[in-house]
């Protein structure tokens, strides 16, 4: 970078589009991967054993992280799990592809802000979890199947069975998380074989794309009408399944 310049907070994306001309007509996951050695990770991971040792109800990890350790996050850590008195999550500006399914923990959560964080597009179905989530803040344009654009959604890998082994070591670029470990509906574990399934449910003030990975058909089957005014069933994704006409 030339003398003056600054590091940058995020990465540049666009790959869902801005607009109807600009929008491709396949996308996926983004396969980033998490550098657990980054000075970034580990600052993170220490802030969030703070927040956890003193029970603090607001959590703003990256106000307190460098531009160059931002920019290294692209995942939070699963020991998330532990903010269990975070009442009110504040992200805001963010490099996250994902948050991972621990975040289903933070039973106390009642508003999380992740308002400019563009390389968000799904959440995980266990966020429904957090029963107390009243408000949100989220990038609508960046989501997958918004109503504005209704841009796709990733087409879901078939089921397949990987082994407890492979669960352990997924390509996020094709399965958008490096593991699966508990079923996004019962919690019981995934033994060997994900099926995956996209749904469009209000999750606080917002209606989110999130990624179930369910243990078994029946579950993908348990799971809840979506909400109105987008793909009626849960699908697995792709270029061929319907939605609404975008209200753009």
């Amino acid at each position: 970078m030339g003398a003056g310049e600054t590091t940058p907070y995020v990465d540049r994306c666009e790959c869902i589009g801005r607009s109807p001309q600009t929008q491709p007509e396949i996308v996926s996951f983004h396969p980033d991967r998490q550098d657990t050695g980054a000075a970034g990770w580990r600052h993170l991971l220490a802030l969030i054993d703070e927040a956890a040792d003193d029970g603090r109800t607001t959590f703003a990890p990256f106000r307190e992280l460098s531009a160059a350790e931002s920019r290294s996050i692209v995942t939070l850590p699963r020991s998330i799990a532990k903010l269990t008195s975070v009442t009110h999550l504040s992200l805001g500006v963010t490099n996250l592809v994902r948050i991972p399914p621990e975040i289903g923990a933070m039973t106390s959560l009642e508003t999380f802000d992740l308002y400019m964080s563009y390389r968000l597009h799904w959440y995980p179905y266990e966020l429904t979890r957090c029963a107390r989530l009243r408000d949100s803040k989220v990038s609508t344009r960046t989501l997958y199947g918004n109503y504005k654009l209704r841009p796709p959604f990733p087409r879901l890998r078939p089921v397949a069975g990987v082994g407890q082994a492979g669960l352990m070591a997924l390509d996020p670029g094709g399965w958008g998380a490096d593991t699966v470990r508990t079923c996004s509906v019962c919690d019981g574990p995934v033994d060997r074989e994900p099926h995956q399934a996209w749904i469009s449910r209000y999750v606080g003030t917002d209606v989110l794309p999130l990624l179930v990975n369910a243990c078994s058909a029946d579950c993908v089957a348990a799971l809840p009408q979506p909400r109105a005014g987008y793909v009626p069933t849960p699908h697995t994704g792709g270029p061929d399944i319907a939605q609404p006409p975008a209200d753009w």
